[in-house]
């Protein structure tokens, strides 16, 4: 997996939008539609993160399916007490429009939040000033806000690694989205941007996730 660094909801997501860009968090803020040119001689990044699209080991594939997906869920009372609390926490800070105020929820040490594909930054806070679009933060506090208050899905249930994961477009097809999904996915991203998103093969703007016993393990944007 490689990175994208963005924050800003511009039109058209260019078919190679693979950049190393997040390995370097003092560079100022990218649209997908940025998100372009020759990227020769990259790294890559090992990326702690399930693969786009695919299905939890307890959601074996029907007969007659390439593969399963999992299932988009929107009632937020059916996941575990420290989930619902730390979302609720974090959605709270991020409407607040202070960033500091989601400084508290971060993890830390082994288990620290992951915000970039690169090395971790020194400062949560001030790197997510950094690429939000505005300079100030309260863009990506908004897209954080929309991504947490999207369905989710479950990947891996009922082992270790049980995560929830917004929004539910990171784990679906694209081109399986009927007309109510669509609509909600455009309120994270413009239509322009779907449409090559399709073309990339799957959902690679902002996502979130919290593990099942309440630590937040990501909110990135990438491939």
């Amino acid at each position: 997996m490689r990175p994208i660094q963005t924050a800003s909801r511009s039109p058209g997501l260019p078919a190679m939008l693979v950049a190393g860009l997040l390995a370097f968090p003092a560079a100022p803020a990218f649209a997908l539609s940025e998100l372009s040119g020759d990227r020769s001689g990259e790294a890559d990044f090992t990326v702690p993160l399930p693969d786009p699209v695919r299905p939890p080991a307890a959601m074996p594939a029907s007969d007659g399916d390439a593969e399963a997906v999992p299932e988009v869920i929107y009632d937020f009372a059916l996941m575990p007490e420290p989930v619902q609390r730390l979302r609720r926490r974090i959605m709270e800070a991020a409407a607040s429009g202070d960033l500091e105020a989601l400084r508290p929820w971060f993890s830390t040490g082994g288990e620290a939040t992951q915000l970039s594909f690169g090395d971790a930054p020194d400062d949560p806070i001030a790197f997510l000033r950094e690429i939000s679009g505005d300079g100030q933060g309260q863009e990506i506090l908004a897209i954080l806000y929309e991504v947490l208050d999207t369905g989710f899905v479950v990947l891996e249930p009922g082992t270790p690694d049980e995560l929830y994961v917004w929004p539910y477009f990171f784990a679906l097809p694209l081109d399986s989205l009927d007309a109510r999904q669509r609509v909600e996915l455009f309120k994270l991203v413009t239509a322009g941007d779907y449409e090559d998103m399709k073309l990339y093969g799957s959902y690679i703007f902002y996502r979130a996730g919290i593990s099942a016993d309440g630590v937040w393990r990501f909110f990135v944007a990438g491939d």
